[in-house]
């Protein structure tokens, strides 16, 4: 694997686990249900797509931090899993 495309990889890793860690943080502690009835809830009522939307928000740090570090390559690669997130928004809200 080539250093570009190894670099856009991490960049891409690094933002599915700030999503991640989004998302936890979203539903531990900014819902005020329990973590399990907040997982309840999501299913529910269909709300996987807004749920990630605002999961997504912290690659807008890492994006940022990795254009202040000179890290384009990362940045790049945040910004392909920042598309790939509002694709599957997308079409989680179709279905």
């Amino acid at each position: 694997m080539g250093t570009v495309k190894k670099e856009i990889f991490i960049g891409v890793l690094v933002a599915l686990f700030a999503t991640a860690g989004g998302f936890f943080l979203y539903v531990e502690y900014f819902s005020k249900f329990s973590f399990s009835e907040t997982l309840q809830i999501i299913a529910e009522g269909n709300l996987y797509g807004r749920v990630l939307t605002i999961a997504a928000i912290p690659n807008l740090f890492v994006f940022f931090i990795f254009i202040k570090k000179n890290q384009d390559q990362r940045a790049k690669g945040v910004l392909l899993a920042i598309v790939l997130i509002a694709l599957t928004t997308l079409i989680l809200k179709i279905i």
